[in-house]
């Protein structure tokens, strides 16, 4: 048994409603900071130091916890999808190209002919994540949707290559495009949410 002296000592977990209440603070101000501070730089540039000093990953691990009909929810998606394809360019490429031979993506994903690219991707959501972003949330996660949906079926189609179905590796290359194919549905999801003003 410990005295009381030594379980004061013991650090417990932090609130989770003051975690939940710090990570949508931080998620609404950098979407909204972003759209609504197009006025004012100085909250621009504030937002911009924010992630600067703090890091993105430490604002971002606030919001993991968050469930993904949340801003922070949905906002941790779109940070493991922008670290992904920051740290494996080449493997999201290649999945994508796949994933773009066979991929049946309607013909219009928010407004444009094509999913967009890794690097559109990335330099969309860097926008979001960074407090920059000004254009259409809802359009936003929808681009990313439609670019998980492909990244999922390249993924899938990689897959096809090892011979035995019982292998273990099929097994994890499988179910990492059924996981792609999740998040892209969670961020449609959050984006039909966003447009009926309900995405908190």
């Amino acid at each position: 048994m410990l005295d009381p002296a030594e379980a004061e000592l013991i650090q417990g977990d932090e609130d989770p409603a003051t975690r939940s209440e710090i990570a949508h603070t931080t998620a609404g101000a950098l979407v909204h900071g972003g759209r609504e501070g197009a006025d004012d730089p100085d909250l621009v540039q504030r937002l911009v130091q924010l992630v600067d000093t703090e890091g993105l990953d430490e604002i971002a691990a606030l919001w993991s916890r968050s469930p993904h009909t949340t801003l922070p929810g949905t906002l941790w998606r779109l940070y493991l999808l922008r670290e992904w394809v920051r740290r494996d360019p080449d493997t999201v490429a290649s999945r994508y190209r796949l994933g773009l031979q066979r991929a049946e993506v309607s013909g219009a994903v928010a407004g444009v002919a094509d999913p967009p690219g890794p690097q559109e991707v990335k330099d969309l959501v860097d926008k979001v994540l960074s407090g920059l972003f000004d254009g259409d949330l809802a359009v936003a996660l929808e681009r990313a949707a439609a670019f998980l949906r492909v990244l999922a079926t390249g993924s899938a189609l990689h897959a096809d290559w090892i011979q035995e179905d019982d292998d273990d590796l099929a097994f994890r290359v499988t179910r990492r495009a059924g996981a792609l194919l999740t998040t892209a549905e969670e961020l449609e999801e959050a984006a039909e949410l966003y447009r009926a003003e309900k995405l908190d």
